[in-house]
């Protein structure tokens, strides 16, 4: 039976890659640091609790009789993590998998759409720049001793638990209370959101397979809307009418760098992909749940758990501020 390890795998794209190799028939482990996610349950599989960066040492032992035939880290985010990662696991695993993000890809493309042959650049983001670095690191390490990496670049992926405009649940509170939402740009860039169930039929068809050894793969819907649609598809959701306020993202970046760092790092530019090589690898592969759809589950998620429905005052108060002086 394929064994896999996901480090990580109650987040928003792991737990639905988690069912999904389950539904394969594939044993699966979750190392974790024992902090169970409620709103992303996944029963069958094998648990490890144990902080991977806190007790290298502790994982060790802990994985000491194992051996996978794929791991996959999704909690790396700096090369610290990748360099204890390929300490931990060369030679206790056939295939690592590591995920990256498609934010990495030049900021802004030359081109559209973006494929995995697409340069990595991004001068706004350090999110970015690091999850490059580690890439480096991996591709470096498969010359020099052999190490199995397959690298993996999701771009913006969500789940009914996530509202997918900077700002969350308090934009979306604006828009059901009719106030004006701000919105970065003139609201035509075009933007590609994947749901994480169709994500994960990619993903899935990854695991263990010796064709994907150094090799990288995004894998996002064929599907994409402007942001103001994306803005629009939820106020239709909700039967409410769309009160929108148009800004520049480095206007927005004065007032909240951590927004302003996503946007220019990469939300401002459009964004498409093509997915012609996770679908000759994977053929099975295709994204199939639109916007409207996942907009429906979130409404339901959010209407259906109230106490998930936090506004946050002081971003409603900058945006105000924003609106009032632009």
């Amino acid at each position: 039976m394929t064994k896999i390890l996901f480090i990580g795998g109650t987040g928003i794209i792991s737990s639905e890659c988690s069912k999904a190799a389950i539904s394969k028939g594939y044993e699966v482990y979750h190392l974790t640091r024992g902090k169970s996610c409620q709103l992303r349950p996944v029963k069958g599989v094998t648990n490890i609790t144990c902080d991977i960066r806190a007790d290298t040492k502790r994982v060790k032992e802990v994985l000491k009789d194992h051996h996978f035939d794929a791991v996959v880290d999704w909690v790396a985010f700096t090369t610290d993590h990748i360099l204890s990662d390929i300490d931990i696991f060369k030679g206790k695993c056939d295939q690592f998998i590591f995920i990256s993000s498609a934010s990495a890809y030049q900021t802004p493309p030359e081109s559209l759409p973006v494929t995995e042959d697409t340069p990595l650049y991004n001068p706004f983001w350090e999110y970015s720049r690091n999850k490059i670095a580690c890439e480096n690191i991996l591709q470096e390490e498969l010359k020099n001793n052999g190490f199995p990496f397959t690298i993996v670049r999701p771009s913006h992926t969500y789940d009914r638990t996530l509202l997918p405009f900077e700002g969350g649940y308090t934009v979306f509170d604006r828009i059901k209370r009719g106030k004006k939402v701000v919105i970065h740009g003139d609201g035509s860039s075009v933007w590609t959101l994947t749901h994480s169930k169709d994500f994960a039929q990619g993903f899935a068809g990854l695991l263990g397979r010796k064709e994907a050894i150094g090799e990288t793969y995004h894998i996002t819907s064929d599907h994409w809307l402007s942001w103001f649609q994306i803005y629009k598809t939820f106020a239709d959701a909700i039967g409410t009418e769309l009160n929108t306020h148009f800004v520049p993202s480095h206007i927005i970046a004065q007032y909240n760098k951590d927004m302003g760092d996503s946007l220019l790092g990469d939300k401002t530019h459009s964004m498409i992909f093509d997915n012609s090589k996770i679908k000759a690898l994977v053929p099975e592969f295709k994204a199939q749940i639109p916007l409207s759809q996942g907009a429906g589950e979130i409404i339901d998620f959010y209407n259906d758990n109230p106490q998930m429905c936090v506004v946050d005052e002081n971003l409603n108060k900058m945006f105000d501020r924003i609106i009032e002086n632009t």
